[in-house]
């Protein structure tokens, strides 16, 4: 229990926060995970659509402040690549 009234806010706000930061993080993961599957199952055209959608999801949670803009980078370009290796 918060001992103060801005420490019972702050408790609030964090927890409220958390759940945003949890929503985002489920969004991105879920569509970097089917780019992957596609990847996996040697669909280049579908990844490259669905690449696309996870480049924006990536971007949205860069944006609010979910994850770091060189972590976003790094898992889109990692992405690129693999679906480059795909012929």
């Amino acid at each position: 229990m918060p001992n103060t009234k801005s420490a019972g806010k702050a408790m609030r706000q964090s927890r409220r926060r958390q759940e945003f930061n949890i929503a985002n993080k489920d969004k991105f993961k879920a569509a970097v995970k089917t780019v992957r599957g596609l990847i996996t199952d040697g669909k280049k055209n579908e990844a490259m659509e669905a690449m696309k959608a996870a480049m924006s999801t990536l971007d949205k949670a860069v944006k609010k402040h979910t994850i770091l803009k060189n972590t976003a980078s790094r898992k889109k370009s990692r992405l690129a690549k693999a679906i480059a290796k795909l012929k």
